[in-house]
């Protein structure tokens, strides 16, 4: 079932389009990823979903409802949290502040122990370093901070834009072990990424786009196989 439809998304940026007709839909309860070339709209898609671009023209539907035209702040009500790219922490805060922060909506604020629980399970690190300034941490516990943000929101959806971006092998594999857990708990993802391979190796199902616009998609697991993605994006 598609808690996320996108159909024929155009947007940009002043007068620069750069979404020509994106669509997907995805799954609940699924991890889905979106790949591609730098420049090809990945991000700007996941900003206009979230209303923070503009839909020039075409449909979002979230849980069966056109939200096409809904602010930002009222998409985060619904349940739809983007964890942006570059993390966007507040670095002068603690971080046990950041992740309060997270927790502004009213979904939020009513479990607000229980998802702080969740997190520092999920993330033991940032329970010893709750009284830490965040932007004295590691470029990788900064990103924990940042998904752990993102779920302090109590997601229905939750939108990740470059997880693994400026991060050690390492931790990226953690972060990605910890996405593969919250699948399993049946949390909702939309992942785009551009380690390809760590991508498609977690997802269920990967959407491919080039020039603003889907230009393949599939279980991931068969797209991991195909030739033009092993010759174009992992080098195979």
């Amino acid at each position: 079932m598609s808690i996320l439809e996108i159909h024929n998304v155009e947007s940009g940026y002043g007068e620069v389009q750069i979404l020509w007709g994106a669509s997907m839909n995805p799954q609940e309860g699924k991890l889905t990823c979106l790949v591609g070339g730098n420049g090809v709209g990945k991000t700007t898609t996941l900003r206009t979903i979230m209303g923070l671009n503009r839909a020039w023209k075409g449909h979002i539907i979230f849980d069966g409802k056109d939200i096409t035209r809904t602010p930002a702040y009222a998409k985060a009500d619904l349940g739809i949290v983007l964890v942006p790219e570059g993390r966007q922490l507040f670095t002068d805060m603690s971080v046990y502040e950041n992740l309060e922060m997270g927790a502004t909506n009213n979904r939020a604020r009513a479990k607000f122990k229980e998802n702080l629980e969740r997190v520092y399970v999920m993330f033991p690190r940032l329970k010893e370093r709750a009284a830490q300034k965040s932007g004295t941490l590691s470029g990788g516990e900064q990103q924990m901070v940042a998904v752990g943000r993102g779920l302090m929101a109590d997601p229905r959806i939750l939108m990740i834009d470059e997880l693994s971006l400026g991060l050690a092998p390492v931790l990226t594999l953690q972060l990605f072990q910890t996405l593969r857990e919250l699948r399993k708990q049946g949390l909702t993802i939309l992942l785009v990424e551009q380690n390809v391979q760590m991508a498609l190796a977690v997802a269920d199902y990967g959407y491919v786009f080039a020039e603003g616009r889907t230009e393949m998609e599939g279980p991931a697991r068969e797209l991991i196989k195909n030739e033009h993605i092993r010759a174009a994006y992992l080098g195979l």
